[in-house]
């Protein structure tokens, strides 16, 4: 009798390793998203990112016949407590022509920092119009203990920019990046002492 009634057991074995694979296969799709993301961001513009490469200030017709409002905001990520701001909130800009503001930086504490501005925009669309032709957000940004710095961004928004596009926010988040600086950027900081 205790015979016939394993072998009328179902093999839970098959179904228990398929669970687990499948598991694992969404664990690691999870872990994908993120980089398949910021890809898919970069990519369409979607999501307000911007591509942190310099693109040339190349001879654009500007258009005076209307302006768009550039305002921008800064942010400090949580654990670093520089002061970070721009130099103005805001500015009138023509479609295809080239502005420079900038952003002031300070470390007020008792160490060398390394740190990096991460843009975002919005409208997510304007995004795919703003150019900047150099960016302090290109690099992490060394800065000694108890220094100061201006960091400059050139831009300029595509003529093609939409109509209804009238203002736009770009904003940066400053993270700490002293851990995890380049070898390249830390020599910098040794060579300004």
């Amino acid at each position: 009798m205790a015979d016939s009634q394993q072998s009328q057991r179902p093999d839970n074995s098959k179904i228990v390793k398929r669970l687990l694979l499948t598991v694992a296969g969404m664990f690691a799709f999870g872990f994908a998203l993120v980089p398949l993301y910021d890809v898919f961001c970069e990519v369409t513009g979607f999501n307000g990112r911007t591509k942190n490469e310099a693109v040339a200030a190349t001879h654009q017709t500007v258009d005076k016949s209307r302006t768009v409002n550039v305002q921008f905001i800064t942010r400090n990520a949580k654990g670093i407590p520089w002061k970070f701001e721009p130099s103005v909130k805001q500015v009138q800009v023509h479609p295809g022509e080239v502005r420079v503001v900038n952003f002031l930086a300070g470390n007020p504490t008792s160490g060398d920092m390394v740190a990096q501005a991460i843009p975002s925009v919005a409208p997510a669309e304007a995004s795919l119009y703003l150019n900047k032709v150099e960016c302090f957000c290109f690099n992490q940004q060394p800065l000694k203990a108890g220094d100061n710095t201006e960091m400059p961004m050139q831009f300029y928004l595509d003529p093609e920019i939409p109509d209804h596009i009238t203002t736009l926010t770009l904003s940066y988040t400053l993270y700490d990046m002293t851990a995890n600086a380049t070898a390249e950027t830390l020599a910098q900081l040794q060579t300004t002492e």
